[in-house]
């Protein structure tokens, strides 16, 4: 969802899936990667990468057939698991001096239980500060 120019050539996009769906809303969602890959076993050599994005699900709590299901994916019970050998790939694949960017969203799950899965300590992360009711209005 925060791949902004899907053309760029200098872009590679992988997800494990390749879908159409129509969303509760009836905008389409397509979702096209150039490469269909699990990010726990990712088909690329080590270090081939000087920039990873790694954007996993982050929702745990959610139907299997639920809008937000199809469109961001849904954790297993065994998410720690998964998100830690998805880190590892990433890592796997970082050139050296390499940047790897973690997008993560606290709604199930919150940062500082993720952070522990991090093959290395991260450099910094940017997190909003929590909603107020003045915010809102």
């Amino acid at each position: 969802m925060m791949h902004f120019d899907k053309n760029n050539p200098l872009v590679l996009f992988t997800d494990k899936r390749t879908e159409s769906h129509t969303l509760c809303d009836n905008r389409a969602l397509e979702i096209s990667p150039d490469i269909e890959a699990d990010f726990t076993e990712l088909p690329f050599s080590d270090k081939s990468f000087k920039l990873v994005v790694f954007d996993p699900p982050h929702l745990l709590k959610l139907g299997q057939n639920s809008w937000m299901a199809k469109k961001y994916g849904v954790l297993s019970l065994d998410w720690r698991h998964m998100i830690g050998k998805g880190l590892e790939e990433c890592m796997r694949v970082l050139d050296d001096w390499g940047v790897l960017i973690f997008k993560w969203n606290e709604r199930d799950i919150k940062l500082k239980d993720v952070k522990p899965l991090f093959p290395a300590p991260p450099t910094y992360s940017v997190t909003p500060p929590p909603a107020t009711e003045k915010q809102f209005g």
